[in-house]
């Protein structure tokens, strides 16, 4: 399955729905492209549907990270939802999941592009207890 994008508005924010393998070369060109066009379209409250990303690589993940940068320098934000375990494992281990806004849902992710809503952030810590034991993270 080819790397796909599609978007749409949902409550002042785009969202991307992403779908297949995010990993080097035209997925994460493609991606970097989009983005840049829409920050200099000045939209910049993005929220990231991964519920059909099968698998991401590390310069997929570098793609995020700038992505994430570069939109809260223009003054927004960018969240994600939908992640499946794999993705979810590689932002914990990587502790990129402090640094992304995490939703369970595409409505809580819209909400957590804006700082004046409230929303619900995904729960890492409970993640990491059922992925990994009560005693995941080195505790006794």
């Amino acid at each position: 399955m080819s790397f796909q994008i599609s978007q749409r508005e949902q409550g002042g924010a785009v969202v991307l729905e992403l779908s297949g393998r995010f990993v080097l070369g035209e997925p994460v060109e493609k991606f970097r492209a989009l983005l840049e066009e829409l920050i200099r379209a000045g939209k910049v409250h993005i929220a990231l549907d991964m519920r059909n990303v099968d698998y991401i690589d590390s310069s997929a993940l570098g793609c995020l990270v700038m992505a994430h940068t570069k939109i809260s320098r223009a003054g927004g934000a960018m969240s994600m939802f939908g992640l499946n375990e794999k993705g979810l494992e590689l932002l914990v281990i990587t502790k990129l999941a402090t640094i992304f806004r995490l939703a369970d849902n595409e409505l809580d992710a819209v909400n957590l592009c804006f700082p004046d809503r409230t929303a619900k952030s995904f729960d890492i810590l409970e993640f990491v207890r059922r992925h990994w034991g009560e005693n995941a993270g080195g505790g006794s």
